[in-house]
């Protein structure tokens, strides 16, 4: 058979006929054959694997060394024994040299084959040795790779014990020598794939004997580490990062930081060629352990090298963004490069000139990048040891951690900061080291702008804005908190006025030489007020910013005598019409409780829900905005509602002081001043008299993106006054504030009153409809007043950039002037954009944002219009509309709306930005320092993204409201209640 096989090799036969042969030859391995016969079929199967000429031929050795070995593996095992195999490793098989990875091929596939035989055990003692010095060679890759492949599969082979330490680190430094001089994908991938083979054997290794890993960690540094300029050690050993636990990153870089035998050069050469290794296609965590060593010498304040290897790599690690598969890794390195080379522009300079052939992002998309680019949003992690802690989201936003039931002041805090002209104002301020409220709502605001963590926890806001009746860890109203922080906000600023007014008088009494030229007492304090004029005149951040004016005139219905007082506010609470209040939620809370203090005051005890029965719900069906089930309740329904007239009689009857007794009098409000940021609440939490119970309102409630509230001009004093009371105040217990809504008659009633008299009250008043665009909208989540949740959705409405303008998009202005030849100026009105308009501009799918405490995504209008139709118990609470410019008011210089709007985000102060940077470093620290409490760290406390359910703390219940529209408002909050 062998000479059959000799012969057919080297015949012309075809590939088909020659296969045939192979096939009988191999068929003819089970017959008997004597030793003689089977050294020489194990000798020429040999010599084909090895010399073949082609691949037929090597094909062909293969089959029949494997038939006939199996069919005499006596006679095999005694072919192929320790001292053949020592030949092949030592010297080669005839032409061929040692160092063939056709040798190492040849006897992994015979190992196979004796895998069962004594004498392999042999084998394995002879290979174990050989395999050392053939590391100590420095073998090529190729060679390298089928090494270790064969030792991988027979695991025997890898020396033991200290060889078995020699063998690692001489393989680490081996890998050190692998380079690649091929330009083809093919040879390149090939390349990749034969030092991932070694450095798979090295984790195995490691796995099976852990004592080695740490000498072969040191064998990689001491390689990096070298000074010498003519080693350059291959990027290749970045494939051994991957294999190395994230675990040891706090204790390896520890004992590298602070080994005193470690120079400083060679620091910085182990530093940069780490860099380098973020150019290997495959490497992971690579960017993880660059970043750990970056803190780590920041933790030893060893800047010098961190701004050495900064300034030489940072361009390297910038051009690596543009190959996908390692930019995610080069990104973060990048960020965090940037991000701590705060004392110089220039490393952003030498980043900068790299970019003048890039396209050029928008400044918001800037932001967002820069925001996910931060090592803090990259996916890499330490790992099960170390903190996870999730980066920011896409969008870029920060949430606030919940700290116990507090979603009442997330919601208003966000809602707040997207107020994003009256954001810029804060920190615009210059409070010189105070320690008032405003400035730490400024810090506050900064840290939600600029801080590297994905929420913040604002424990200190917390503590000093609480009210002094909120029980920490309580369920709370969001609503009753705005109206407390608004109005604390006021008056310490109203404070700081009153005391640079007094304090230039006293200095003049001292010395009246102590003036400037223009003859004024230049500001002591750094507080700079949105608006300037007289010290009395001026108004504060809060009035400027939320401060409207209504005007509640009563007529006496007998004499016709008029009363007028103007009322300060910040929020208007809106009532649902009698009718709307029957929608209740199906499930009452419990009778035996009685209302909490947090409710604003009920009149007199009473309720708003009436006797179906009763002559006065029937007269109250009719006002000026019908309230029907079809179509459902607008915005612009209840504040007309709100803003339209109605009757003091009876036990509510107004005591004229020209009659002198009490009269029938008609009541209206008006708005006279109209205010930047419009806040509504809408009052959902009910107190049911009759049934003794407190209910929550589900109605749905449908939001305009636009709505028109008319503003009155101030009127001058005229005839239609009575002159005894022209300047009288209102006296009646219901004067301070727009209490409970009363029954008002309708429309005709009224008509036929005035006949009755026979004269009317002249409006000498004009009307200035002033435009107003949503910018925020806080969700009560919840079917009770004493549970529930808070989330909030936002948009940036602001004066910056004209496509956030709605009023000056032509879509609108076509709609103001079909809204204005179609509306009543005299009432709050809705506009509308047809749907194929609005939704010209992609970027109105991600103008909206979902604040939920922790979590930050994005939405859009059309999620926000639909809440209560999606989850039924979700619904609006409070709404914050943005005053716009009407577009033939956009021209002319207005100083008040110049003032009120800044252009863009105001660069932070040195005190806000050093406190932001200690707390991205100690942000830093805590990843580091936090590795035994990922195993203990539950899910965020934060509720997250349930915008149909109870996302808090259970017991004692979700955060939720104590009650609706809860009182002490800033400025004599005018509100009408639902009790």
């Amino acid at each position: 058979m062998d000479k059959i096989l000799e012969g057919l090799v080297c015949s012309d036969h075809s590939v088909t006929v020659k296969r045939a042969i192979v096939k009988r030859v191999v068929e003819a391995a089970e017959d008997d054959a004597t030793e003689e016969q089977c050294l020489s079929m194990f000798t020429l199967t040999t010599r084909l694997f090895l010399l073949g000429e082609d691949a037929f031929q090597k094909q062909t050795g293969v089959q029949v060394l494997d038939a006939y070995a199996r069919c005499h593996r006596t006679e095999f095992e005694h072919f192929f024994s320790k001292d053949f195999v020592l030949i092949l490793l030592q010297q080669g098989f005839g032409h061929l040299d040692r160092k063939d990875p056709a040798i190492i091929d040849y006897i992994h596939c015979c190992l196979r084959l004796l895998i069962s035989c004594p004498s392999v055990l042999e084998i394995f003692s002879v290979i174990q040795v050989e395999v050392l010095r053939m590391v100590c060679e420095r073998p090529e890759p190729t060679l390298c790779a089928r090494l270790s492949t064969l030792l991988s599969d027979f695991f025997q082979c890898i020396p033991k014990d200290k060889s078995g330490v020699l063998f690692c680190q001489q393989l680490v430094r081996t890998i050190s020598y692998f380079h690649c001089f091929a330009s083809q994908d093919r040879d390149l991938r090939e390349y990749v794939g034969q030092v991932t083979k070694v450095s798979t054997l090295l984790q195995n290794i490691w796995k099976a004997d852990p004592a080695t890993m740490l000498s072969s960690l040191q064998e990689v540094f001491a390689i990096i580490s070298s000074t010498d300029p003519s080693f350059d050690p291959s990027i290749a050993l970045a494939s051994l990062v991957q294999h190395i636990p994230v675990q040891m990153i706090t204790v390896l870089i520890k004992s590298l930081t602070t080994d005193q035998n470690v120079k400083d050069a060679s620091m910085t050469k182990a530093l940069c060629r780490m860099i380098d290794w973020l150019s290997w296609p495959l490497a992971q965590h690579v960017d993880t352990w660059v970043i750990a060593l970056l803190k780590g010498l920041s933790a030893v304040q060893k800047f010098t090298i961190l701004i050495d290897v900064t300034l030489l790599k940072i361009e390297l690690v910038f051009s690596r963004l543009r190959y996908p598969i390692v930019r995610q890794g080069a990104l973060s390195v990048l960020s965090h490069m940037l991000l701590s080379f705060q004392h110089s522009p220039e490393a952003f300079h030498l980043v900068r000139d790299l970019l003048t052939d890039l396209p050029k992002p928008t400044e918001e998309k800037i932001k967002l990048v820069l925001n996910q680019s931060a090592w803090t949003s990259q996916s890499n992690s330490f790992g099960s040891g170390f903190l996870r802690q999730s980066g920011k989201s896409e969008t870029g936003k920060t949430g606030l951690i919940n700290l116990g039931n507090t979603c009442f002041m997330n919601s208003i805090i966000q809602t707040l900061f997207m107020a994003t002209d009256f954001r810029h104002h804060v920190l615009s301020l210059h409070l010189n080291g105070s320690n008032s409220l405003m400035k730490k709502l400024q810090l506050l605001f900064a840290f939600l702008a600029h801080t590297q963590r994905a929420a913040y926890a604002p424990r200190n806001f917390l503590e000093a804005s609480r009210p002094p009746w909120f029980n920490a860890g309580s369920q709370q109203d969001c609503s009753e908190y705005l109206r407390f922080l608004l109005d604390r906000l006021h008056e310490e600023e109203k404070t700081i006025h009153v005391l640079e007014s007094v304090k230039p008088k006293l200095a003049s009494h001292v010395d009246s030489t102590r003036t400037d030229p223009a003859g004024q007492t230049p500001p002591e304090m750094g507080h700079e007020s949105p608006e300037t004029g007289p010290q009395e005149e001026r108004k504060t951040l809060i009035e400027t910013m939320f401060g409207g004016t209504l005007l509640t005139r009563i007529r006496c219905l007998q004499c016709h005598c008029i009363s007028e007082k103007e009322e300060p506010f910040t929020d208007l609470s809106l009532a649902f019409c009698p009718s709307a209040t029957s929608r209740y939620s199906s499930q009452p809370e419990r009778p035996s409780e009685e209302p909490k203090g947090l409710y604003q005051g009920s009149v007199n005890g009473g309720s708003e829900i009436l006797d179906p029965g009763s002559s006065a719900s029937q007269v109250s069906s009719v006002h000026s905005v019908t309230v029907t089930n079809e179509p459902s309740l607008t915005v612009p329904d209840m504040v007309n509602y709100f803003l339209a007239p109605e009757i003091l009689d009876e036990d509510n009857a107004y005591f004229c002081e020209k009659c002198s007794s009490l009269q029938r009098a008609e009541k209206t409000m008006q708005v006279v001043s109209a205010p930047e940021y419009l806040i509504l609440t809408l009052l959902r939490f009910s107190y049911d008299a009759k049934f003794h119970v407190r209910r929550k309102i589900l109605e749905n409630v449908t939001i305009p993106p636009l709505m028109r509230l008319p503003v009155y001009s101030r009127s001058k004093p005229s005839e239609s006054f009575c002159p005894a009371s022209s300047s009288q105040h209102l006296d009646c217990p219901e004067s301070s504030e727009n209490l409970a809504k009363k029954l008002k008659p309708s429309q005709q009633d009224e008509k036929d009153e005035r006949r009755k008299t026979g004269q009317g009250v002249r409006e000498d008043r004009s009307v200035q409809p002033a435009l107003y665009v949503l910018s925020s909208v806080v969700v009560h989540s919840g079917v009770s007043s004493e549970s529930g949740h808070y989330y909030s959705y936002g948009r940036n409405i602001d004066g910056a950039d004209g496509s956030q303008h709605p009023a000056r998009h032509s879509p609108l202005n076509e709609a103001l002037q079909n809204g204005q030849a179609e509306c009543n100026p005299s009432n709050c009105s809705a506009l509308s954009i047809p749907p194929q308009q609005a939704g010209s501009s992609g970027q109105e799918a991600k103008d909206w944002l979902l604040f939920n405490d922790s979590r930050v995504t994005f939405s859009s209008f059309q999620l926000v219009q639909n809440i209560t139709n999606r989850f039924p118990k979700d619904t609006a609470y409070v709404l914050m509309y943005r005053k716009q410019d009407l577009p033939e008011e956009s021209t002319d210089g207005g100083t008040a709306q110049s003032m009120a709007k800044v252009s863009s985000e105001p660069p932070l102060q040195k005190e806000l930005l050093d406190a932001i940077i200690k707390d991205n470093k100690l942000y830093l620290q805590e990843q580091e320092l936090s590795a035994r409490t990922q195993a203990l760290q539950a899910p965020s406390s934060s509720c997250s993204f349930r915008p149909n359910g109870s996302d808090d703390n259970n017991p004692p219940g979700s955060c939720g409201p104590s009650g609706g529209g809860g009182g002490g408002g800033g400025f004599n909050t005018i509100s009408r209640l639902v009790f």
